[in-house]
C-alpha cells in the first residue's frame, strides 16, 4: 500500500526496498506487540494450551502455556507486508502465499491437538506430509510459470549454473520446502529454540535475496540476477513479529509458536534460499535446524537397525536435558552456534 501510495504523491523513499523493509520490520514488531498479549489472555480462558511430552518430566510445568503463537507473528508478517511491500511483484506473491499455505497446516494440525488434549491428536504425519507435498507443488508451479524463476542448480563457491535442472527443480524445490518446514518443527522444543536461529536464517536470506535483486550487486558478487528483492520486505515484517513474539517466548515462555509457527517459518526461510538459488547454502544457514534433524534420523536408523540408541533422547536438545543442562544453557549455546554458521554462509558469497 505504501508502495503505490508512494508513487501516486511522489514521495520516492518509499520506492527503496530498504526503507519499506526497516517500517515493515517495525509495523510486524508492532502488530505482534498488541494482539500477542490479547492472544494469550484469550487462550488462557479458553484453555489452549500446548498438550505437553510426557516423556520430558522438566515440561511439565508448562502445561498451562497457551500455544499457537504462531497464527499471531504470521498474521502480523502479512498485514505489515501488505502496507509495504509491491503485492504485484510475483515473487513477493509467492512468498504471502507460503506463508499462507503453511500456516494453515500447521493451524489445524494444533487445533486438533488442543482438542484432543493430546500431542496425537492434530493430522496425522499422513495427511500433514499430503499438504505440505501439494502446497510445496502449487508454489514450485507458481515460481516456474508465474514467477519465471531460472531453474539452475547453483553451489556455493561456484558462480555460475552448475546445469539446468528443468521441470526437475519443482520435486526438488517441494523436497526443499518439506525438509526446512519439519527442520524448523524438529528444534521448536525448548523457549526460544527455534525463534532466534529463524531470525538469523531470515537476515541472511533477506541479504542475499536483496544481492540477487539488485543488478549492481548481482553483477559484482557473481550471483544470478532474480527480481526478487521485494521479498526481503516480507522477511523483514517477519523478523520484526517474530522479535515480538521472542518478547512472550523466551524462558519461561508465556507462549509457544506452535506448528502453525514452525511449519510456516521453515516453508518460508525454504522459499527464500530456492528464489535466491542457495538451496545448498542452507544447509549452513540453517545449521541448527539440520543437526537437530540428523539427530533424529541417527536415533531412528541406529534403533531400527542396532536396537541401540545413539543419544539419550531425540531431537539433541532433548539429549542435554536428559543430561542435566539448563534450559538457558542449551537455548544460547544453539542461539551461538546459528549466529556463527550464518555469518559463515554470508562469507561464502564473497568467496569464489
Amino acid at each position: 500500500m505504501l508502495y503505490w501510495f508512494s508513487h501516486l504523491l511522489g514521495i520516492k523513499l518509499f520506492h527503496y526496498i530498504t526503507f519499506r523493509a526497516g517500517v515493515a520490520f517495525f509495523l510486524g514488531l508492532l502488530f505482534t506487540l498488541f494482539l500477542m498479549p490479547r492472544f494469550i489472555a484469550w487462550a488462557q480462558r479458553s484453555s489452549r494450551v500446548q498438550p505437553i511430552n510426557e516423556y520430558v518430566s522438566a515440561h511439565q510445568g508448562k502445561a498451562k502455556t497457551p500455544t499457537m503463537g504462531g497464527i499471531i507473528f504470521g498474521l502480523s508478517t502479512i498485514f505489515a507486508s501488505l502496507l509495504t511491500v509491491n503485492v504485484l511483484n510475483p515473487y513477493a506473491i509467492g512468498g504471502l502465499l507460503t506463508i499462507i499455505f503453511y500456516a494453515y497446516i500447521g493451524f489445524t494440525d494444533d487445533w486438533g491437538k488442543i482438542r484432543g488434549a493430546n500431542n496425537l491428536a492434530g493430522l496425522s504425519p499422513r495427511a500433514k506430509l499430503i499438504f505440505q507435498v501439494v502446497f510445496g507443488l502449487a508454489i514450485g508451479i507458481f515460481l516456474i510459470y508465474v514467477a519465471k524463476l531460472e531453474t539452475g542448480f547453483y553451489l556455493p563457491f561456484i558462480k555460475s549454473s552448475l546445469f539446468d535442472m528443468g521441470y526437475l527443480s519443482v520435486p526438488f524445490w517441494v523436497l526443499v520446502i518439506i525438509a526446512t518446514s519439519n527442520a524448523v518443527n524438529l528444534t521448536d522444543g525448548l523457549d526460544g529454540l527455534a525463534t532466534v536461529p529463524s531470525i538469523f536464517a531470515l537476515l541472511s536470506l533477506s541479504a542475499i535475496v536483496y544481492i540477487v535483486g539488485n543488478a549492481a550487486l548481482s553483477h559484482y558478487l557473481l550471483m544470478p540476477k532474480i527480481p526478487a528483492g521485494e521479498v526481503a520486505v516480507i522477511a523483514a515484517a517477519l523478523i520484526g513479529s517474530l522479535v515480538g513474539f521472542l518478547w512472550f517466548n523466551c524462558h519461561p515462555a508465556q507462549v509457544f509458536m506452535g506448528d502453525s509457527g514452525s511449519l510456516t517459518l521453515g516453508a518460508f526461510i525454504a522459499y527464500m534460499a530456492i528464489i535466491a538459488k542457495s538451496e545448498i547454502l542452507l544447509i549452513l544457514i540453517g545449521l541448527i535446524f539440520v543437526i537437530e534433524t540428523v539427530s533424529v534420523i541417527l536415533q531412528v536408523g541406529s534403533y531400527k537397525l542396532r536396537k541401540k540408541r545413539v543419544f539419550l533422547m531425540a531431537p539433541i536438545h532433548h539429549h542435554f536435558e536428559m543430561k542435566q543442562w539448563a534450559e538457558n544453557k542449551i537455548i544460547v549455546r544453539f542461539w551461538i552456534i546459528a549466529l556463527l554458521s550464518n555469518i559463515l554462509a554470508l562469507i561464502t558469497l564473497k568467496i569464489r
